[in-house]
């Protein structure tokens, strides 16, 4: 199939808006008469089946973050312009996960700093969409897109000292062609993209070498880090 594959840019970390991805089955809209689509995700996420980690997790969504959308313009009269929101799924998302991961999950206040009135916890998980890339079908009538991310997670002190940061990477594709429009398309291929990042995260916390030796070094030697 012939895709056309884009790349969006990210802004920095200054206050402006981080460009960004749609993630999660949905309601669909469209823009105006100039043919511009409009896909607000939604969809339901199962916490993970493990055993939880004896950890209080605080968890800080950036603005940019929780507002994340990703905008495309059209290239051709043919073509359509896009805006695939999706924080709302995204926070949705990360909640049912980390609920299912560690004992205690804490909404922080405010960005870890020495003087924010956060509540104490072993750490604080802040996650960011680094990177986005999708792949478009040339022909509408091929409703399989492709949508992959980089993430990158900050793990800090209530008081915002840091403790570590790595990266994961997710992908999503529509598993069928015979969807009844493109916004389902584009949605469901979010949906397995999110799902995706979840399992990645949920899987290899434990493995990240510098995370690993955190824990290490907090339960101690003759502690068995939990699987």
């Amino acid at each position: 199939m012939e895709a056309l594959l884009s790349g969006l840019t990210i802004f920095g970390h200054s206050g402006q808006r981080l460009l960004r991805l749609g993630l999660l089955l949905g309601a669909f809209t469209v823009l105006g008469a100039c043919g511009g689509k409009q896909v607000i995700v939604q969809g339901q996420f199962p916490a993970p089946l493990m055993t939880k980690l004896p950890l209080s997790l605080g968890v800080w969504y950036p603005e940019d973050f929780r507002n994340h959308e990703f905008y495309e313009a059209a290239k051709t009269r043919k073509d359509s312009e896009w805006l695939v929101q999706t924080g709302a799924a995204q926070v949705q998302m990360w909640d049912q996960l980390l609920g299912g991961m560690f004992d205690s999950v804490v909404p922080m206040k405010a960005n870890p700093a020495p003087d924010t009135m956060n509540p104490v916890v072993d750490a604080v998980l802040i996650p960011h969409v680094d990177e986005l890339q999708y792949a478009i079908p040339a022909h509408t009538n091929v409703k399989v897109y492709e949508i992959w991310m980089r993430y990158r997670y900050e793990l800090v002190t209530t008081g915002g000292d840091h403790i570590t940061e790595w990266t994961m990477t997710a992908y999503g594709k529509t598993p069928t062609a015979f969807l009844q429009s493109d916004e389902a398309a584009v949605n469901l291929a979010a949906v397995v993209a999110l799902r995706d990042a979840g399992a990645n995260f949920a899987v290899n916390f434990t493995r990240v070498p510098s995370v690993a030796a955190w824990l290490t070094e907090k339960w101690g030697e003759s502690r068995e880090t939990p699987p």
